[in-house]
């Protein structure tokens, strides 16, 4: 199987990204333009949808529609969000980069907006393994079926994902049982003015946990995607000079919606060691 696809390899149709081969959770991302409004069809799947950059958008959803507020960047602080259920057709429209991730489910929960002043946003971890989370979709903050979602902000150099961790097997109150799809953008970092031309690049590191093969190393940028049907992943690094963002798409087939991981116990020790160090002054990124 494959697991790591650079930008453009997962282009279908009017999608830029379209990820359906993972069993338990998928991902779509598109550009919306006059010239190319995005259509979902009714079916079998949740699915919570934002904009990455660009400006607001109109989201008709069923018989109902919202306006969702755009963002210069992904690293411009949260932006509004809608969760829509299973048996809902959703169409796009504006001018603006949107990301959808999704998940088949069996209960039609309530569709819901999350404004952007309501997005918990978190500082994780402590020096170089600060980072911060948009936690907007996860059981605590948000009533879906099987759908878990975040989005995560690694400032230049610092790393994330670790100590490394996995969630590949069911183990209740102790590990859960879910897929991972990550979505990745890079970019100068904040405050840097650079005339030359560059290359944002952040990269990533999965490895098998059991007899079930996964093997990714991997130089990441804009438009990359990594799956991860199983196994240890982390860290995910931001290179020196560059943030990394990247939008996690989780679900799986556990009787409950929980969120639960392992170490590694080669690396667990690292949580540790953050009870000695402050977090990054440079987080949280926010509007400016």
């Amino acid at each position: 199987m494959k697991w790591f696809y650079k930008s453009g390899e997962l282009k279908k149709g009017q999608w830029d990204v379209l990820s359906t081969s993972l069993a338990h959770t998928g991902l779509r991302v598109g550009t919306v333009s006059s010239a190319n409004p995005l259509h979902i069809e009714a079916d079998n799947r949740e699915r919570a949808l934002f904009v990455l950059s660009g400006s607001d958008i109109n989201v008709t959803y069923g018989d109902q529609s919202v306006v969702l507020r755009g963002r210069n960047s992904v690293f411009d602080g949260p932006t509004d969000h809608l969760y829509v259920p299973v048996n809902t057709a959703i169409s796009i429209s504006g001018d603006a980069r949107v990301a959808v991730g999704e998940a088949p489910a069996t209960v039609a929960k309530a569709a819901s907006v999350m404004k952007r002043e309501d997005v918990p946003v978190l500082i994780r971890g402590a020096g170089r393994e600060t980072r911060q989370i948009h936690n907007f979709g996860m059981p605590d903050t948000l009533d879906a079926d099987r759908l878990i979602v975040v989005e995560v902000i690694v400032p230049a150099g610092n790393w994330s994902g670790a100590p490394a961790h996995k969630h590949d097997v069911y183990e209740p109150g102790k590990e859960s049982n879910l897929e991972e799809i990550y979505y990745f953008e890079s970019a100068v970092s904040r405050g840097e003015k650079v005339e030359s031309e560059v290359d944002p690049v952040g990269y990533f590191r999965g490895y098998a946990s059991d007899n079930r093969p996964f093997d990714v190393t991997a130089e990441v940028r804009t438009g990359d995607v990594v799956l991860v049907p199983h196994g240890w992943h982390g860290p995910v690094a931001a290179g020196p000079g560059y943030d990394l963002y990247f939008f996690n798409i989780m679900a799986g087939p556990d009787p409950v919606r929980e969120w639960n991981v392992t170490d590694d116990p080669h690396h667990a020790w690292i949580r540790e060691s953050w009870k000695s160090q402050e977090a990054d002054a440079r987080l949280p990124y926010g509007r400016e």
